[in-house]
Formats: C-alpha cells, sequence, structure tokens
C-alpha cells in the first residue's frame, strides 16, 4: 500500500475527521473508502433500476412497423 500527502482546508478536515469518526474507522480509511465508492466501474443501482420504465417509448417491432417498402430507383 502506498502513502501520499493530501492538503485539506481545516472545514474538510473537520468534516473528513468527524465522518470517519461516526464510521468507527481512520480518517485514512474513511478517504479510501470514500474514493473506492467514487471509482465503481458499474452503473448505480437507481440509474440501472430506470432502464425500461419510460413507457411511451416505443419497443422495436413498433418502430420497424413503420418502415414502408424504398420505391425503385432510376437507373443513371
Amino acid at each position: 500500500m502506498s502513502q501520499i500527502t493530501i492538503y485539506l482546508d481545516a472545514a474538510t478536515e473537520k468534516q473528513a475527521r468527524k465522518r470517519a469518526k461516526a464510521e468507527g474507522v481512520s480518517v485514512s480509511k474513511w478517504i479510501a473508502k470514500t474514493i473506492q465508492g467514487e471509482r465503481q466501474d458499474t452503473w448505480p443501482t437507481s440509474i440501472v433500476a430506470a432502464f425500461g420504465d419510460w413507457g411511451d417509448v416505443p419497443d422495436v417491432k413498433a418502430i420497424r412497423s413503420l418502415y414502408v417498402k424504398d420505391v425503385p430507383r432510376e437507373r443513371l
């Protein structure tokens, strides 16, 4: 595991310490956990749950039923 140095203003440091204490972890672990939560490679569950919820959007079959046969083209 590597170490880095970060600089925080007083208000941000106070908030980080308060949240880390509330979760019962060190400030370092709290910051690492917060960053790991931000870098997830998956969609948030709220977005995944919304897929398919747009009832007014026609399905593929309905869209394709609107196609008409193309007219013959003139030879050049």
